[in-house]
């Protein structure tokens, strides 16, 4: 990696927490200056505009906290345990300053960036087709009831947990986000998991 990917990239981790904490239009150069130790013309010399280093913190912040919420999952061989896992590393946060990126940048995007925007929305069916997969292999290994609709199921969990971050922020207490901790963990036990035996019950006819 040359030295001026190498600044480029520091630049980009360096500005990801600031806009997640403050937005685009709360995240001042100065504050990106202070914070990478750059001038102005050091920081435009790798980014064409302040939007292009946004939609590339924004894509950092948003992989970071998508590999903090993945940690163990393919450890844990039955599929409604695994999102139970996904839910449990979403609630215990991820370390990155400001919280959910997919949050914060929504709200942020929504006054007119479409460059943010797409960003976002492209991180959104991600994590939808994140859950989608999980959901369709535990449907084939036995371990997911098959008649669910896995769009809506992953809608859900995706909802209750977006809407949990920002109840606990605005209260400025966890207390709703783990009561939807809570909430998820009885709906994948009650609506999601195909129950031991159901699964025992096929197996002995199979045998």
């Amino acid at each position: 990696m040359s030295k001026g990917q190498q600044t480029r990239e520091r630049i980009i981790a360096q500005a990801a927490p600031l806009f997640n904490q403050h937005g685009y239009e709360g995240c001042s150069l100065k504050e990106i200056m202070a914070a990478t130790g750059l001038e102005k013309g050091g920081i435009y010399r790798h980014f064409e505009s302040k939007e292009e280093l946004a939609a590339e913190a924004f894509d950092y912040a948003w992989n970071f906290a998508s590999s903090k919420r993945r940690i163990h999952l393919e450890t844990i061989p039955n599929h409604a345990d695994r999102i139970k896992q996904h839910i449990a590393n979403f609630v215990t946060r991820t370390g990155l300053p400001g919280g959910c990126p997919l949050l914060n940048t929504a709200i942020d995007a929504d006054n007119g960036n479409p460059v943010l925007r797409d960003r976002v929305r492209k991180a959104l069916r991600n994590w939808q087709a994140m859950l989608r997969s999980t959901l369709e292999e535990g449907i084939q290994a036995g371990t997911i009831r098959p008649e669910i609709d896995v769009t809506a199921v992953a809608n859900h969990i995706i909802g209750g947990l977006e809407g949990g971050m920002l109840i606990s922020r605005i209260e400025r207490n966890d207390q709703a986000l783990h009561q939807t901790l809570e909430h998820l963990d009885e709906y994948i036990e009650t609506h999601i998991r195909k129950s031991q035996s159901v699964i025992k019950a096929k197996s002995r006819r199979k045998n």
